[in-house]
């Protein structure tokens, strides 16, 4: 359960107030200091830190809402906005992009992409590069759409038609390829001298760096070793022509005086089946320092070997100086889906602080090996909890707390590194962490801060074919996705544990009467209202026998549905499925998000507190217990660490030393996006993309500015 509607209705009305009362700035800004925000999450450190201290501690109460923009759009809207001599560029949900008049927020130029070859843009566009040359005299936007990648002219916004062909790059070229595989980007690239290095989503993995003029490759670091590159012995024979993923979507950080890239590198795919990529799988999963003129790999770090369980590198790496024995150590630490901190000296590698590998369990599936061990470093502690047992069951209601003991006991967690099995897990920590995109921010102290997550998820695998090499129909896949775990496989059910047998249910039941209890639940099985009406028929048509709903039989493949399934891997992951209680919320004792602050000095955690909340449950008196959040926080030289995140339409500042809320505001949309902090004429601003459409959030598209009062 949400806030309802009515309480989204007062939070807009609260938004369109504040609004009202601290209307747009339209006057020309009094002349002063500026200081922009050129570079995705502020800096090629990826540190968040702003030096900026106008809004500090003592004044943070005081910010209003200095101006508003509508994209008009929706989705999900987690661009770090860019700001660049006065002027804001943001990449929207449809990857359109506007300029903006920083201290105003009136529109300065669009570029769509609907009329390039790219055509109308998609979802989840983080940011964008700014590059200018020395003296200042040449300028670059890069942006991705679809499958390209764009160069535009930061002052007009018109396409640079010098870069690539005609202004377009094919992403998917340049892959020392004979095919051109389709290849993204939503998290951006970084600049080097005259080159642009960027990763991608999709695509056979790689980490290029292109010449920022024509967008020729200056070089390529193969994430699939060739053979006789280091590392291809961690593969089957032949891997480079049958394995794929690996790409670098979370981003990358630059040692710029140094020449060191810093690469966080994707799972390779199929995800959760490893049974044809056998080995321990490099460079995915992996911390990698490459030479930024070369490409030249100086060294790495495998944080998950053989990965089966989606946990790819989440986030940027952070490059921060911490203190050690009166010593000043250049570090870099690089977050992970399970809520563990990794943290090296950024020249050699070295761990700051001795990893572990420790055992974890074992695969049951045919033709897999699960790797048996899994990297765990002594230091710093879990940012959160890394088991669900008995004593993590939901303490929201009577009723979340008896579902919650039921699951477990039929479902029990095996850590954070269980084997994917036909027997269905709670996976905690979950699919989308601990940590994700957002990552962390770092100040000159040493101090790490970031969000994460603390939700439960679904894991199970499914068998895609008999022993005999044909495919299980779709309804009986659905049926060991959705039913299996309370009703058994065999549909004989579990009645010590009080789950009914679904054998003869057409004598007890008609199809019509399961249908209504599945969607709205019934007894001590959950609403599966979210279950789509045609997956549902299928289901149904498994469980009462074929046609047994008198439609068409839903459960029935194509011929080319069959012939795809022969060739599939013999196992086919689930779902992602967040383990929630009967009323909607997460299925597990609170907190379910909270702010974290690591003094990487010492290695140990400075405070932790919940981020965000359901007023509904504050109102029933329960405490904050945090939401599922995604976005990250930006620290300031002003004593503060500002995020949004959340999912309850709210922007925060706490205090960097002790964690306390200084101050709230209302946003339209949750602020699924990392803030940007810079300076116009003498006037601090602090900016959200604020989109929602994350954890099942109202969704739209407006950029929110604030500053304290205007003189």
């Amino acid at each position: 359960m949400h806030p309802s509607l009515a309480a989204r209705a007062l939070l807009t009305r609260c938004f369109a107030t504040l609004s009202a009362l601290t209307p747009a700035v339209t006057h020309a800004a009094r002349p002063g200091p500026s200081a922009d925000w050129p570079t995705y999450l502020g800096d090629k450190s990826r540190s968040l830190y702003s030096p900026l201290q106008q809004i500090n501690r003592a004044n943070v109460a005081q910010l209003t809402v200095a101006w508003d923009y509508d994209t008009g759009e929706k989705g999900e809207y987690q661009a770090n906005n860019l700001i660049i001599n006065g002027v804001l560029y943001t990449p929207t949900p449809n990857r359109k992009i506007i300029a903006l008049d920083a201290a105003t927020g009136r529109e300065q130029w669009q570029w769509d992409p609907a009329t390039t070859v790219a055509g109308v843009g998609g979802k989840r566009q983080r940011g964008l590069v700014y590059w200018e040359n020395a003296t200042g005299g040449e300028q670059r936007l890069f942006t991705a759409v679809g499958n390209y990648l764009f160069a535009l002219d930061p002052q007009t916004g018109k396409i640079l038609t010098t870069f690539g062909e005609n202004g377009a790059l094919a992403l998917g070229q340049q892959l020392d390829r004979n095919d051109v595989p389709k290849v993204g980007l939503n998290t951006p690239g970084i600049i080097y001298k005259d080159t642009i290095i960027l990763g991608g989503i999709g695509g056979p993995g790689a980490v290029r760096a292109l010449d920022v003029r024509t967008g020729q490759r200056r070089w390529i670091f193969h994430l699939i070793p060739r053979p006789g590159e280091p590392g291809s012995e961690t593969w089957p024979k032949d891997a480079t022509l049958t394995a794929t993923g690996l790409m670098p979507w979370s981003g990358q950080s630059l040692d710029e005086k140094r020449g060191i890239v810093y690469v966080a590198t994707k799972t390779a795919e199929p995800d959760f089946y490893g049974g044809e990529r056998q080995g321990q799988n490099l460079f995915a999963n992996c911390l990698i320092a490459l030479d930024a003129a070369t490409g030249r790999r100086l060294w790495h770090y495998q944080i998950v070997h053989h990965d089966l369980l989606d946990k790819d590198l989440p986030c940027p790496p952070v490059l921060l100086t911490v203190t050690q024995g009166g010593k000043q150590i250049d570090a870099v630490a690089q977050g992970t889906k399970h809520g563990r901190l990794f943290v090296f000296d950024r020249v050699s590698g070295t761990p700051l602080w001795p990893i572990e590998e420790k055992a974890v369990p074992a695969s049951d599936l045919r033709g897999e090996q699960a790797w048996p061990t899994q990297p765990f470093p002594t230091k710093p502690a879990p940012l959160m909890r890394q088991r669900y047992g008995v004593e993590e069951i939901s303490t929201i209601s009577p009723e979340a707390r008896q579902l919650t003991l039921d699951r477990i006991k039929l479902s029990p967690n095996f850590g954070p590194f269980p084997a994917p099995s036909l027997k269905e897990t709670i996976m905690f920590p979950g699919f989308d962490g601990g940590m994700e995109w957002g990552g962390g921010a770092a100040d000159p102290d040493g101090v790490y801060y970031v969000n994460v997550n603390e939700i439960p998820w679904i894991l199970q695998m499914v068998e895609t074919r008999r022993a005999d090499g044909t495919p299980l129909p779709r309804g009986e896949r659905d049926y060991l996705i959705h039913c299996a775990a309370c009703h058994g496989v065999d549909r004989m059910g579990l009645p010590l544990a009080g789950f009914p047998s679904l054998l003869k249910i057409d004598q007890r039941r008609t199809p019509a009467e399961v249908a209504t209890l599945t969607k709205n639940g019934f007894g001590r099985m959950p609403a599966f209202d979210r279950i789509p009406d045609l997956q549902r028929a299928a289901i149904l048509d498994y469980v009462f026998g074929k046609k047994a709903t008198g439609g068409t039989d839903r459960g029935e493949d194509s011929p080319a549905q069959i012939a795809a399934a022969k060739k599939a891997p013999p196992y086919a992951f689930g779902g992602f499925r967040r383990w929630t209680d009967q009323a909607g919320y997460p299925a597990i004792a609170p907190p379910w998000g909270t702010l974290n602050a690591v003094d990487l000095n010492t290695g140990e955690i400075k405070w932790k507190v919940p981020l965000g909340e359901y007023r509904e449950l504050t109102a029933r008196g329960i405490a904050p217990t945090g939401t599922e959040n995604y976005g990250g926080p930006v620290v300031t030289a002003g004593g503060l660490v500002f995020i949004a995140a959340s999912a309850d339409e709210t922007i925060r500042a706490f205090d960097k030393d002790t964690g306390k809320i200084l101050w709230q505001a209302p946003l339209p949309f949750s602020g699924n996006a990392t803030p940007s902090v810079y300076m116009v004429a003498g006037r601090q601003y602090l900016v959200i993309s604020a989109g929602g459409g994350k954890s099942g959030r109202p969704a739209g598209g407006r950029i929110v500015a604030f500053a304290l009062p205007a003189p």
